[in-house]
């Protein structure tokens, strides 16, 4: 990487830490962390994806977009990724940084009247939304709610900061498992898959 390329990249990467840190100051309950999410946590949640199903995927909590542009390395195209953000801030950044994706601005928990259509079905879920910041019934109904927007077997991918599964298991229909800890994160990361049904 010649030396120019190589200032410009990390010019970029410290403007997007700096705008996800001012959106933190901001909106400390919308925002999960004071950093943007790792690279190595974002392509371990895209990994879910199964980019060949037919379907669109549904991004949630994108923030500045790291996680927004592993799941477009992991073959979704622009025009099947609907990506919603609370922060007008990050929505307009999005906008501007990655044109053709479906970025809305909105409300994860109220999806009937943030989506544009009802009864949009999605092969999975990639959920940056900071869980921990909200009571556990609000949690558990974020949950039901994306999962009745998947096929039966599809997954939730959701990360936490805290050492359990935001969503707790045998609240509801789903199942709650463990799918990685990310240490090359700060801080370090859980990531946890929700699903319900049999694996497709």
């Amino acid at each position: 990487m010649r030396s120019g390329s190589l200032k410009k990249t990390i010019g970029q990467k410290f403007d997007e830490e700096l705008k996800f840190f001012r959106g933190w100051i901001d909106k400390p309950r919308a925002v999960g962390s004071i950093v943007p999410t790792s690279t190595v946590t974002a392509r371990r949640m895209a990994s879910v994806i199964n980019p060949d199903s037919g379907l669109p995927v549904l991004e949630l909590g994108p923030g500045t977009g790291v996680i927004t542009r592993a799941i477009l390395a992991r073959g979704v195209k622009p025009e099947n990724l609907w990506s919603v953000e609370y922060s007008a801030d990050f929505v307009e950044h999005l906008k501007e940084k990655l044109p053709g994706v479906n970025v809305i601005q909105g409300d994860a928990f109220n999806l009937d009247d943030t989506l544009p259509q009802k009864g949009m079905v999605f092969d999975s879920v990639i959920s940056g939304v900071p869980l921990l910041n909200f009571p556990v019934e609000q949690r558990v109904r974020y949950v039901e709610d994306l999962l009745d927007r998947l096929p039966p077997g599809r997954p939730i991918v959701q990360l936490t900061y805290g050492p359990l599964s935001p969503v707790p298991p045998r609240r509801g229909n789903y199942t709650v498992e463990h799918f990685d800890f990310v240490v090359r994160n700060i801080p370090p990361t859980q990531l946890w898959i929700y699903r319900r049904g049999a694996r497709a």
